[in-house]
């Protein structure tokens, strides 16, 4: 078995495509050339490369005495659907619907006991379907980053349908630039995720219907 790559080599492999700013070409036989890319190509250029961190930053909850699901819930009436275990909550984003999963108690995605995982799946199932019945939205993108937080947050995002530019890994640069969606809509949008999942799993519905 060789020797596994390390951040540093990794880093000088990366370096060594860079020009002599320091950027790497536009990948325009990629995503960048891709229909859905939502940017003209037209002075596009990447950032230079910055060199390699002594170490990635702390995450926001590394200590779970400082996570905030410890912490009083000040997004309490954000939240969609909830049962003992897990809180399914809507984000502010300018999308039919988008949301966040988390478990009540502090864990990430690599220390998620058996039990949990097992209810993560079936939840991200139950939530994708309920999302992709909305009239509005085409197809539920799922997401899990981590890199801001140490407690698990997986998010859920309804594509708008028919409206094809916004298909695929793109989807969130073009979120930026649409216009608000009412809260209105989002939440009668989120509220009907919250019936199917009542139905199928139990639970409580939203609590600005409290």
């Amino acid at each position: 078995m060789t020797d596994l790559e390390t951040a540093e080599e990794f880093h000088a492999r990366v370096a060594a495509a860079t020009d002599e700013q320091g950027r790497l070409p536009v990948a325009i036989e990629l995503m960048p050339g891709w229909d859905i890319f939502p940017f003209e190509l037209d002075g596009l250029r990447v950032k230079p490369l910055e060199p390699l961190a002594d170490s990635d930053p702390p995450r926001q909850g590394e200590d779970p005495a400082d996570c905030g699901c410890r912490q009083p819930d000040k997004q309490a009436r954000q939240v969609v659907w909830s049962n003992e275990r897990w809180i399914l909550k809507l984000l502010d984003m300018r999308l039919p619907v988008a949301l966040i999963l988390m478990p009540r108690e502090h864990y990430d995605l690599a220390d998620l006991p058996d039990d949990l995982a097992a209810e993560l799946g079936r939840l991200t199932v139950a939530i994708t379907a309920a999302v992709e019945e909305l009239p509005s939205v085409g197809r539920c993108h799922g997401a899990r980053i981590g890199d801001g937080s140490a407690h698990l947050h997986p998010f859920f995002f309804g594509r708008p349908a028919r409206m094809l530019q916004l298909r695929g890994s793109t989807l969130l640069d073009w979120e930026e630039n649409l216009p608000p969606v009412p809260e209105e809509v989002r939440r009668a949008n989120a509220a009907h995720v919250a019936a199917r999942l009542v139905d199928r799993l139990g639970g409580d519905g939203p609590a600005w219907q409290d």
